[in-house]
């Protein structure tokens, strides 16, 4: 304190109101300490979210990406493919290609991705 300026009679106040800056100055510190642990906890609860929805797009992508392959081979209007000539080829191609995607499926169901 600067005991020059504060008069004799007035340091004990000053001293008290001392004492009352320091404790809320500790509690606003301990205040901004939790504050910012609540906030990461928030972030790592929305990451964590965030997370579990990209693995369903993920899933969901590589289901679709079964019929994309299959299906974009047979629109490129080739002339000599052995298949086109059997008339069976394109109700087993869809056959296969419905069977993989339900065992992808299926199998990220049990990997809980979907």
């Amino acid at each position: 304190f600067h005991t020059d300026i504060i008069p004799k009679e007035a340091r004990a106040y000053f001293r008290d109101i001392h004492d009352h800056v320091k404790g809320v100055t500790q509690a606003t510190n301990s205040m901004r300490e939790m504050l910012t642990i609540a906030m990461q906890v928030n972030l790592a609860l929305v990451t964590v979210g965030q997370n579990e929805v990209v693995k369903k797009l993920a899933g969901w992508g590589a289901i679709l990406a079964i019929p994309t392959m299959v299906f974009s081979l047979y629109g490129m209007n080739f002339e000599h493919m052995p298949e086109l000539n059997w008339k069976f080829s394109y109700p087993i191609v869809l056959i296969l290609t419905v069977m993989g995607c339900i065992a992808v499926h299926r199998r990220l169901k049990r990997a809980k991705w979907l």
